[in-house]
């Protein structure tokens, strides 16, 4: 059967990537997660390029340092005692080192930091050429394994133009170290800022939101009945929304009345005419007056039928009415059981209240017409219940009349010709074969399914099921 959507305040998963807060959500998260990692990068390149001036600063002010306080004898002998003021230079390997070396003929001997136990190749000028002042750079290999960055520049000591060549080695390994742990700290404290800044989005869309979720629930309170419109103050932006939404259902309940009106005036103007036909042919009397009394009878019961289905139908799918199931069904088996005191009969109702979406008249003729079929045919029991159905996710709640009595019953082969207009199975009871059919046209209307099964009792079981308010 066609079923409406109940109302939840959580999103199935289904409907999440139809849902506009989670679109909104994940295009800003996804924006916020791209502009932190651009941002990553741009803080981490801007922190390499500033170490690495600094580094090449540092080594170029220890290079002119060294430069400074070296100086060679009257023998050619490399002199001075350099302190760069650099405690990692006096390191055993520390990959901080310099060293000094004769550059020219008439100059001997070196000097070198006490942290360079060992001798450091350099690569030859061929392969890594001086610049205009007589200084390079490059890279090598230190002693324990380290990547070095290398400043070197030929320096003329005297005037009798000889030249040493000086060298100072910092540990370019210690500096992609800092610059690691930088970028780890960085992208801790960026990660920690993000799901805070990501938080803070998704609860300020939520609530940004939050008057959509009132004008849901006010919806739902129309659908239900407990309201006649949107009432609230809702922001600029959802006002209109709003007055369109109680402009809708307006104009809906002024055509439901006049449909009404109109149905209402059209049995008042047929009543007339048909009960003027019904009196002529039962006073003419004879062949003639038998066939017009039944064609008058006839058309009444089938003007009838069909004006309900026109109430019906002007009715359904607009504002939803509300009607109370366990007191009409109690009221309905009390009448019933004083008209027909020799039959048993029974009621179970649920501990829980069910409210059917529908006009009280409705509900008590379908009743109407299964309680008297079922008295009409029982041998000496009927039986009534009324139970909940829950809705699974999605759908609409619903709940379930059966009326069952201890009768003959309809073989399964006969029960769609049962619910037939005028269509009687067995005509030795009295009736007009239209209770059942007008049943299923109520039914019908209201989206509901009627079953005709074979009871536990030996009779008929007739199963109704209609949807349900929450």
């Amino acid at each position: 059967m066609p079923t409406k959507p109940a109302v939840s305040n959580t999103p199935s998963l289904r409907s999440w990537p139809r849902s506009l807060a989670f679109r909104v959500i994940a295009f800003s998260t996804v924006w916020a997660i791209l502009t932190l990692v651009v941002i990553f990068i741009l803080i981490t390149t801007l922190y390499r390029q500033a170490s690495e001036r600094g580094f090449d600063s540092l080594l170029s002010a220890h290079l002119f340092n060294l430069i400074g306080s070296v100086g060679v004898s009257e023998s050619g002998q490399l002199t001075g005692a350099p302190d760069l003021g650099d405690l990692r230079f006096s390191e055993p390997n520390s990959g901080w080192y310099w060293s000094v070396e004769p550059a020219s003929e008439g100059v001997h001997g070196d000097l070198h930091s006490s942290s360079m136990t060992k001798a450091i190749p350099s690569p030859s000028v061929a392969e890594v050429p001086f610049n205009a002042s007589f200084q390079r750079s490059y890279s090598a290999d230190g002693i324990e394994g380290e990547q070095l960055e290398v400043f070197e520049s030929e320096f003329v000591l005297d005037a009798k133009n000889r030249a040493a060549r000086f060298r100072v080695m910092g540990n370019q390994t210690e500096l992609e170290q800092e610059i690691a742990t930088f970028q780890r700290r960085l992208l801790t404290y960026l990660s920690l800022f993000g799901v805070g800044m990501i938080a803070i989005n998704a609860i300020a869309i939520l609530l940004g939101l939050q008057p959509l979720r009132r004008v849901r629930n006010a919806l739902a309170m129309v659908r239900e009945g407990t309201a006649q419109r949107l009432d609230g103050r809702f922001p600029a932006e959802i006002e209109p929304l709003a007055n369109e939404t109680n402009a809708l259902i307006e104009n809906n309940r002024r055509i439901v009345e006049r449909s009404r009106t109109q149905v209402g005036n059209l049995a008042h103007s047929l009543k007339t005419p048909l009960a003027v036909l019904l009196n002529e042919g039962r006073a003419l009397g004879g062949a003639k007056g038998q066939l017009i009394a039944e064609q008058a009878a006839s058309m009444q019961k089938q003007v009838d039928h069909y004006l309900q289905r026109a109430r019906v139908a002007a009715q359904r799918d607009s504002v939803v009415y509300r009607t109370p199931v366990a007191p009409l069904v109690q009221r309905m088996v009390r009448v019933l059981q004083k008209l027909n005191p020799r039959t048993a009969l029974s009621l179970s109702l649920p501990a829980t209240d069910i409210v059917f979406a529908g006009e009280r008249e409705d509900l008590e003729e379908l009743l109407g017409n299964l309680l008297d079929n079922a008295m009409k045919w029982a041998r000496s029991a009927v039986a009534v219940s009324v139970k909940p159905i829950a809705g699974r996710e999605g759908a609409a709640n619903l709940f379930e009349i059966a009326i069952e009595d201890d009768g003959p019953g309809i073989p399964e082969d006969k029960a769609r010709e049962a619910l037939q207009r005028g269509r009687r199975l067995d005509e030795t009871k009295p009736g007009s074969g239209l209770g059942l059919a007008i049943v299923a046209d109520l039914i019908n209307e209201y989206g509901g399914v009627l079953a005709l099964e074979r009871s536990v009792m030996g009779g008929l079981k007739a199963v109704v099921r209609l949807r349900s308010l929450q």
